[in-house]
């Protein structure tokens, strides 16, 4: 059984929820394992119990986010023709999904330790027309719009417009 999948409303389900919610709202730093554990209804014990260590948690969150997304990127990068167009695509569609799945700090957030395959390595694929150090720039552009829509969510805005057509001038300026 996949990390992700566990059986509804069960102590595993309320954590990943709990830790999903938390995470987004307050970062992996500021995130702490008695909030998690309190909002999930469990003890501390049993949140070690389910995963290692806060950072273990973060990462069951994290890999499923991005396969989320990444999924997302390659049906956009597929349905647009691939090549330097379907980059645009994919990138676009990522990015909104990543807002829309309110998932815009756990995938721009980077705790120490944190030794995953990169979305880069994932995108592989999808990021195959471009040179290695192109993809890791636009990658990170990515990630800095995402944490522009943290910042302004941070200051009580709601639109996430601004941190997309940054992203969108980026990819227009690097076609």
């Amino acid at each position: 059984m996949r990390d992700w999948v566990p059986v509804p409303g069960s102590a595993r389900a309320r954590i990943l929820t709990a830790g999903m919610t938390i995470f987004e709202r307050d970062g992996f730093d500021a995130a702490g394992v008695i909030d998690i554990a309190t909002t999930a209804g469990v003890t501390t014990g049993s949140l070690y119990h389910h995963f290692e260590s806060k950072l273990g948690l973060f990462q069951v969150i994290r890999r499923e986010m991005e396969r989320r997304i990444r999924d997302r990127m390659e049906g956009a990068f597929e349905a647009a023709g691939g090549g330097r167009a379907g980059v645009n695509a994919a990138m676009l569609v990522g990015f909104d999904a990543a807002v829309k799945l309110r998932a815009a700090r756990i995938l721009s957030d980077e705790p120490a330790g944190f030794e995953e395959p990169t979305l880069q390595d994932a995108l592989s694929g999808v990021m195959a027309p471009l040179p290695p150090p192109t993809a890791s720039v636009l990658l990170g552009a990515w990630r800095a719009s995402l944490r522009e829509v943290v910042k302004s969510q941070a200051r009580g805005e709601t639109d996430s417009a601004v941190a997309r057509s940054s992203l969108e001038w980026v990819l227009n300026c690097s076609s």
